[in-house]
């Protein structure tokens, strides 16, 4: 578990499945992240199910949900996953709780955890350019824009950017 000024990040239960698709059905997840909108609440307990199975992994993703500290509600969720070449970074908070600077504070938070968990030195962040929200999370993180172009994102070819986040390994 993850505690923050004002978040905490733990570990999936099955009891979490109402609060994960009713934040996948906002727009931006549609429009973002079309392949994490959970239709029905089934649906998003059999990912929980899938999700926690990944947590005693080496491939994950490692996807852990944002809860506010201080009502236990779920928000969200900060993710690393594994790509092609390397490990890319993924969060989403729910839209109701958008401009608070929470996908921040759980990325700044979660990052390092991660790192050390995988012994990770570099981790990288793609999204679309058009994505302002998300690139104002990269950079506030400490990530530096690697690449700004056409590329692939959720099996289209869109303008997108990726960031990169380097970091000396702990001895």
């Amino acid at each position: 578990m993850i505690i923050t000024d004002n978040l905490i990040i733990k570990p999936f239960s099955n009891d979490m499945a109402h609060d994960v698709h009713i934040n996948s059905l906002d727009d931006d997840v549609r429009r973002f992240v079309p392949d994490e909108v959970f239709e029905t609440e089934e649906e998003a307990l059999d990912t929980i199910h899938f999700l926690i199975s990944r947590y005693n992994s080496s491939e994950g993703p490692f996807v852990y949900p944002v809860f506010l500290r201080k009502t236990d509600q779920n928000i969200g969720y900060v993710q690393l996953s594994s790509v092609s070449d390397g490990w890319e970074i993924g969060y989403h908070i729910a839209k109701p709780y958008t401009g608070c600077h929470y996908a921040s504070e759980a990325v700044k938070a979660f990052l390092p955890f991660i790192m050390d968990q995988l012994s990770l030195s570099r981790v990288q962040g793609i999204c679309v350019s058009e994505n302002i929200a998300s690139r104002h999370v990269l950079e506030r993180c400490g990530f530096i824009m690697e690449f700004e172009g056409m590329g692939w994102y959720q099996g289209q070819k869109r303008m997108i950017c990726k960031y990169i986040v380097i970091r000396e390994k702990n001895s």
